[in-house]
């Protein structure tokens, strides 16, 4: 799978998870996740390269305890560093 198809993938899985997905220039300052108006939101950097927008969304939502409620796919598991019961 290519990073682009990755990138959009792993974003996907932030919108399942209730994040707004705002793709903005940031200089390359790096995106992030915050809470505006009570809402999760993703600021995803254009400045970064696909590669780095990958790991900023990948490190983004690792974190979120409701990944592991979510049904995905095993390549994105596998980006996200979740482990499965087989």
């Amino acid at each position: 799978m290519h990073t682009v198809d990755q990138l959009e993938n792993v974003l996907a899985v932030a919108e399942l998870l209730g994040y707004q997905i705002r793709q903005e220039w940031l200089d390359g300052s790096g995106g992030g996740i915050c809470e505006i108006a009570g809402k999760k939101t993703m600021f995803v950097d254009l400045a970064l390269s696909t590669a780095e927008q990958l790991d900023q969304a990948i490190d983004d939502i690792r974190e979120d305890p409701a990944i592991h409620t979510l049904q995905i796919s095993p390549i994105i598991a596998d980006l996200l560093g979740i482990k499965r019961a087989a």
